[in-house]
């Protein structure tokens, strides 16, 4: 299973956050795979400081428990959640400009493997750049030569638009034939 990358991380952070405000049940092992070791530790920290606060200080209302500082485990982890996406958040610029490297890096890469590939099998210099051109389209990559593929032109979709019209008007027809 490929690893988060920390925009994915901070999105599934925000859900858990928006989990346990609505007072649902997170498991444990959610919490341990959002959070980093040193974050982790520090939750678990914190939940020791708040069972030695409980020990020595008794309330008896609300109140007095928000007044002594106590806090619930629920509120902990939305704490240290909160935290964790402040953090992620800091390293936004950093992680897409990552991101942006690692793509040019595939799209790179497969290029020129299929380019020389397509050399070493007797293509042409230019039948060579058309199948590497086209690698990258079928990885779903922006093409070298600036060829947009995947975009329609303006009369494919008026001729699509007006094949579906068609094709329900006849069929409407045929229905009402039946």
């Amino acid at each position: 299973m490929p690893k988060l990358n920390d925009l994915q991380l901070a999105e599934r952070i925000r859900q858990r956050i928006a989990q346990l405000e609505a007072d649902e049940e997170i498991a444990a092992k959610d919490v341990r795979a959002l959070l980093s070791n040193a974050q982790h530790t520090e939750l678990e920290a914190a939940w020791q400081r708040q069972q030695q606060l409980r020990k020595g200080k008794r309330a008896t209302t609300e109140a007095q428990q928000k007044a002594l500082g106590w806090k619930s485990k629920r509120e902990l982890r939305v704490d240290a959640f909160k935290q964790a996406v402040a953090e992620l958040e800091q390293g936004t610029l950093a992680t897409l400009k990552d991101l942006q490297l690692q793509k040019q890096v595939r799209q790179s890469r497969i290029y020129l493997d299929t380019y020389f590939a397509e050399r070493d099998s007797g293509a042409s210099k230019q039948q060579a750049e058309g199948r590497a051109n086209n690698a990258l389209t079928r990885a779903k990559l922006a093409r070298l030569d600036g060829a947009d593929v995947d975009r329609v032109s303006r009369h494919d979709k008026e001729v699509r638009e007006m094949e579906e019209r068609l094709n329900k008007q006849l069929g409407n027809q045929k229905n009402e034939q039946d």
